[in-house]
């Protein structure tokens, strides 16, 4: 039994299970292969997971969406017995199910059916994301209880200060800029302790107990932070102050009625926030807490597939790899000012710890955002140089933090989360003073480690490149242009490599050298 799935409007994604062995086919995403962020399915992505069924499939599932703008069979909202549609469609002349469910219900499933736990084990679930702020429980037989509303559209309001303090954000009522949330969390770091000031306050009792949302930032244009520049100490400091109020506010919810130590499951975009992340297991209140790597919304169609099948089968557990995107095209490229030589791993190493920016693309790429050592920029962790070379060639604003890729056996020796973080999703301390490129300006950094068995590939490369410098680490951040999905193509990524300077690529067994690079 084959389950295509589709997720509508922004991040939008075609996710393929084999619903018999309980089993993620595919997972394409629309903004790869050099799509713009975040875009809607688009005709390319269709045809290219349609390619990897080798039949009609048995049931077709579409996720909710907005139903003021379009004609979804369900909504944003609901996880209760009737938000869902059942039926039947024609499907290339074949008669198949059709499934559809929620939004809401996307986040839910999708978080329950990627987590390591056994089924029949109960789950607590945190979906926080543009929307919504809420808490369930699954039980032994898949019954879900909504445990309570914390706040409404958590992830907008977070991200709602950036537009605020932004004198470029000019954009009317509505929802903030959907990048604008990663940005905060940068900020934050800059930001001082201590307990908000007047101002402060006055701004977190305004906004987030509201449910008032989304505002219009020219209702806060008598605010000391309107416009004020986002990098200005005194919004920084903001920053941080509503960053911790937010998560107070969730943790004094769930410490009150959460008290079964079941796992805690985090699905929507705030499981991007890998400081939060890394508060929730420091809470002891869960035995344990797993963030899928998708869990925005491009885990949502692979959320409406495990709903699908649950509704289907009874069963809502599956078995997946990080590596189910779409498969690197390898197209015509002009070689001219190109050396090209088989794969050695102690060259790529040498030629990294000798400086160079090298891409670095390996088989399928990585489901959700972050770039997990298949489409991702490897460079030498040891120095700030590097750092803002790596902000230069990204075409990123200078204090954006760039992310480690480290041995799991060695995560202790560089970073103080002694455990995996297989895709770089937790908050760590950095230990080793020599990870300068890495190190962000509050001394952290969102460490991906690597083992043998998650990606061999990566780990022969970390392991060489220790061999030479002393260190498992290097620097990793997302192959992509500008605003676009991680590139998907050789012709792409020679294109980016001579317009952003970098030194080299590696495609799967090739290592390829640009003999003149811009700098």
């Amino acid at each position: 039994m084959r389950i295509m799935s589709f997720k509508p409007g922004h991040d939008g994604t075609i996710a393929a299970l084999d619903a018999s062995a309980g089993e993620l086919i595919c997972s394409y995403e629309a903004e790869k292969d050099s799509f713009r962020r975040y875009s809607t399915i688009n005709p390319t992505t269709i045809l290219e997971a349609a390619g990897r069924l080798d039949a009609i499939p048995d049931i077709i599932a579409v996720g909710g969406w907005d139903t003021r703008f379009r004609h979804d069979p369900v909504g944003y909202y609901g996880i209760a017995q009737g938000s869902d549609v059942v039926g039947e469609r024609t499907f290339f002349g074949r008669k198949v199910h059709f499934y559809s469910s929620t939004h809401e219900r996307s986040h839910l499933w999708g978080s329950y059916g990627m987590s390591p736990f056994p089924a029949g084990m109960p789950c607590y679930v945190l979906i926080w994301e543009g929307v919504f702020g809420d808490f369930y429980e699954i039980d032994e037989y898949l019954q879900v209880v909504h445990r309570g509303k914390v706040m409404a559209y958590p992830g907008d309001k977070y991200a709602f200060l950036y537009a605020l303090a932004d004198p470029k954000f000019t954009l009317p009522k509505g929802p903030p800029r959907i990048e604008d949330a990663g940005k905060v969390m940068a900020l934050c770091a800059y930001g001082q302790t201590g307990s908000p000031d007047r101002d402060e306050q006055a701004l977190i009792d305004f906004l987030l107990p509201s449910d008032q949302y989304p505002v219009s930032k020219e209702d806060l244009r008598n605010s000391p932070y309107y416009n004020i520049g986002v990098t200005h100490q005194k919004f920084t400091n903001l920053a941080r102050r509503v960053s911790d109020a937010t998560f107070d506010s969730f943790h004094t919810f769930a410490k009150k009625n959460l008290t079964k130590g079941f796992p805690l499951l985090i699905a929507g975009g705030c499981g991007l926030n890998c400081e939060w992340n890394r508060r929730w297991i420091e809470t002891n209140l869960f035995s344990d807490v797993f963030i899928p790597p998708c869990t925005n919304d491009t885990g949502s169609a692979i959320g409406t597939a495990v709903d699908a099948m649950r509704h289907f089968t009874g069963k809502a557990k599956i078995k997946w790899n990080v590596y189910s995107g779409q498969p690197f095209i390898l197209d015509e490229i002009d070689r001219t000012g190109l050396e090209v030589r088989p794969l050695d791993y102690s060259q790529v190493a040498s030629a990294l710890l000798g400086d160079k920016v090298i891409g670095w693309v390996q088989g399928n790429c990585e489901i959700g955002p972050r770039a997990l050592g298949n489409r991702s920029i490897l460079a030498a962790p040891f120095s700030t140089a590097t750092h803002e070379r790596l902000n230069r060639i990204k075409n990123r604003e200078g204090f954006r933090p760039i992310a480690p890729v480290c041995l799991e056996e060695d995560v202790a020796l560089h970073f103080d989360l002694a455990r995996p973080s297989p895709y770089m999703l937790l908050f760590q301390k950095v230990l080793d003073s020599r990870l300068r490129a890495v190190t962000h300006v509050d001394g952290t950094a969102r460490a991906q480690t690597v083992s043998h068995e998650q990606n061999p590939r990566l780990f022969q490369l970390l392991t060489s490149f220790k061999a030479k410098s002393g260190v498992g680490v290097l620097c990793n951040t997302s192959l992509n242009f500008n605003g676009t999905g991680f590139i998907n193509r050789a012709s792409d990524l020679l294109a980016y490599a001579r317009a952003a300077g970098l030194d080299g690529f590696v495609i799967n067994d090739a290592f390829y050298l640009l003999k003149v690079s811009i700098r």
